[in-house]
Order: C-alpha cells, then structure tokens, then sequence
C-alpha cells in the first residue's frame, strides 16, 4: 500500500491538516504502512510550524496529551534528535564505530529500485516520485542497506535525504545510525515476515525469509553485491540581486525555517537564503527545493538570494539581520533568536527516554489538559 497522501504548500491547508488530525488510533497504528499518522513532517522539518504548535493545537481542538502519549513521543524524538546535532558531530558514527561495514556506496539494487522485495521497490519508487515514505518503511531500507547489504549509513541516508520533503539532517542521520548500530546498541533487523505483517504483503522466498538469528549471520546477497557512489547536486535558482531598504530590518529564512508568522508584525526586508555551500554538504532534488520554493510563498514579500550569507550581507547596506538559531547557520552574524521547542529540556542526553522523562513531566503538568 502506497501513501496518496498530497502534501499541499499554501498555510491555511497546512493548518487544517492540523486542526483535522486526531491522534487517538496513532499509538495502535502507527507501524502499519496504512497507520494514522499526520503527514506533518514536512512542514516541521522546513519549520513553517513546530513540534510546540502541533501540540498546542491537540490541545485547543480537544484531544487529551496524557491518551495519546505516543503521538507526543513522537514529536518528542525530532526535537531530540536536534538537540544532539545542536551538541554533537552527527556526521561521524555517534556511540559506537558501525559495525560490520564492507563498504561505503550503495547496493545499486536499491538505488535502482529493484531489491527482490516487492514492497520495498513500490516505496523506493515513492520515495523518489513523491519525497514521502512512512517511517517503519524508512527502517527497512536503511535495515536492508545497512545491515544486510553491510553498507556504512552516511551516504545512504544523504541519498533519502536528498528525496524527502520533511529532510532533516539530524532526525535521517542519527535514525540511520541507530538501525546500523552505530548510536545503539544493537543492529535493527526485519526479516520477510515483519515487512509482511506490517505492509499487509504475502511474499515468500526472499533472502529475507528467514529467522533473526539467520539474518544477523548472513553474508551479503548477491542481489547487494553490487555497490555504486552517486554524486548528488541541487540545482539552486540563479543568483540575483534582492531589493533592501536599509532603514528596516532583515529576516533571513531559509530551507529548515520557513516559518510564515515568524516577526510578521514587524516590517521588514525577507529573505529566502539558499547557500549553494549548504546544499553542497546537504543536497537535496528538485522537486524538494520546488516543495521549498512554494512553502516560502507564505512569507508575505519573501525574495530569494541565491548565494553565501556574506554576499547577501554585502547587499544589505546596514540593515540589521535577525535569523533562527540552527545547526546550520552558525556561521551567521547579526541577532539570533530561539526556535519553538516542544518544551523547555535542552541539551545533550545519551538516551531518549531520559530526555523525554523531563519533557514528559513539564507538558503533562499543562493544566489546560485532560486526563
């Protein structure tokens, strides 16, 4: 089964998408390709809304945070994997060297949709054609990279992230990580049967038709022997020169803050920042940096400046510049301010579920919650 979900760019839908999900079957759900889940991904990884204002939505249509703790979590684990990036290199293996790694490209079968699991290429395909793929689906193609085809993560999770729309570095790096043992401690595996169960497929036969036991002590397949490196580039808009009035002040947005009430009461100059040494280190496709072209519409008087922050600088003639605080943009000058947060818990923490015993706490004391 495959997602028909759309993924429209306009604010008002994006808000309705909210207002409508309900995430009372979430929990129950969620590991079926077919599960409720609420496609908001995207438009919390490109920051036109926050993990704090999904929340604050649950809570204003009437749905109790305490019984859909799941759904919670969830939001819970993006903002904790941003607060690792915030403190760590996620480029390098986090916890432990991956083990078992023969090589560094990846199986051209997968690249090439054509793995010898049926519903795995019907979602490789997705993924390439609709920049979407359900997060169980996610686990079985970096499983399958990874751990049976014994590639290294990093080049394969910057290939599902140059495709997908709600791409965010720290949640696609650190989860590949955690399948391939390399922020956990242990290997994720799915033999045939699971995919089967939670793909509601009959399949038979595959290599990986077996046991647990049998999947950890395989040695590569043949259908994953051959490995290729591809090159990923992001074709960004030509540089142009953006119109600045000096006397007020700038607002520089750019792929993962697209935020459309970001100081919208405040007159300003507003820049979309697309800096061709960031998608060299984070490549995306052109139907991403379409999906990003069109959310940044929202931004009422939004210009689009192709080029390094210091270019732009040069062209602003004084004016002062305000930006939100991001892994990505450290190299920035002017004022930074904070993004939303689910809650008030920062820093580093080795495990979830230490991180989220905190968050937990602070959002169930919300007294405008149900029990």
């Amino acid at each position: 089964m495959l997602t028909t979900f759309e993924f429209p760019t306009t604010y008002q839908e994006i808000k309705e998408i909210v207002r409508q999900y309900s995430p009372e079957n979430y929990a129950r759900s969620r590991n079926y390709i077919d599960g409720e889940v609420s496609y908001l991904s995207p438009y919390i990884s490109r920051g036109v809304i926050s993990t704090k204002y999904v929340v604050s939505q649950l809570v204003k249509n009437g749905h109790s945070l305490r019984k859909n703790e799941k759904f919670i979590q969830e939001l819970a684990w993006r903002d904790y994997w941003q607060q690792i990036w915030i403190e760590k290199d996620i480029d390098q293996d986090l916890k432990h060297e991956q083990p078992k790694v023969e090589h560094r490209g990846i199986p051209s079968s997968i690249y090439n949709e054509n793995t010898g699991i049926n519903i795995l290429n019907d979602h490789l395909i997705e993924l390439r054609k609709q920049g979407y793929l359900h997060n169980h689906m996610r686990m079985y193609i970096a499983m399958l990279t990874c751990n049976v085809g014994k590639s290294h993560w990093k080049l394969p999770a910057q290939w599902m992230y140059y495709h997908l729309l709600d791409h965010d570095w720290a949640s696609n790096a650190l989860s590949w990580q955690w399948v391939a043992g390399a922020n956990s401690n242990k290997k994720y595996f799915a033999n045939q049967t699971n995919i089967n169960k939670y793909t509601h497929t009959f399949q038979k036969g595959t290599y990986l038709d077996k046991s647990y036991e049998e999947l950890e002590q395989m040695e590569r397949p043949t259908v994953l022997q051959d490995v290729i490196e591809p090159d990923f580039k992001t074709n960004l808009p030509e540089s142009s020169t953006v119109a600045i009035d000096p006397s007020l002040p700038t607002f520089i947005y750019n792929s993962y803050n697209l935020d459309p009430l970001w100081n919208k009461e405040i007159e300003g100059n507003r820049i979309l920042l697309l800096e061709p040494s960031h998608f060299d280190q984070y490549p995306i496709s052109d139907p991403v940096l379409e999906f990003i072209i069109e959310l940044s519409k929202n931004i009422d008087g939004i210009q689009i400046f192709s080029g390094e922050f210091h270019e732009l600088k040069k062209q602003l003639n004084g004016s002062s510049t305000y930006y939100k605080e991001h892994p990505t943009v450290r190299h920035y000058k002017g004022i930074e301010e904070e993004r939303d947060w689910i809650s008030n818990v920062k820093g580093y923490y080795p495990s979830f579920f230490k991180f989220w015993k905190y968050v937990k706490k602070e959002i169930f004391n919300n007294p405008n919650d149900e029990a």
